[in-house]
């Protein structure tokens, strides 16, 4: 019988392999409208794409890119700004869908 210890930890970044797959993943999470969630979410996205790569394309240390892209990380609009752009993604503004 296999132990806890032996199980393998899930990591979402594995899965991110593909720009389909980072943009389907950021647009669920931006469903959910928590900043934090977000912030997270492009950690994820830092860490599969290699954070070390994206410190250099965004010009900020890559410490402060694993501060700010974590669960408790409260990034600058500036800085998501520039962690999408050196993703090669946008923000890109939606209508709210309300039901009537």
């Amino acid at each position: 019988m296999a132990k806890i210890s032996d199980m393998k930890v899930f990591d979402v970044a594995d899965y991110l392999d593909s720009e389909e797959m980072i943009a389907g993943y950021l647009a669920m999470v931006m469903e959910d409208n928590d900043p934090a969630l977000l912030a997270a979410a492009l950690g994820d996205v830092a860490r599969a794409r290699g954070m070390t790569q994206l410190a250099r394309d965004t010009g900020l240390a890559r410490e402060a890119l694993y501060r700010s892209l974590s669960e408790t990380g409260n990034p600058s609009f500036a800085t998501v700004n520039k962690v999408m752009h050196a993703l090669g993604l946008k923000l890109v503004p939606q209508p709210i869908a309300t039901s009537t």
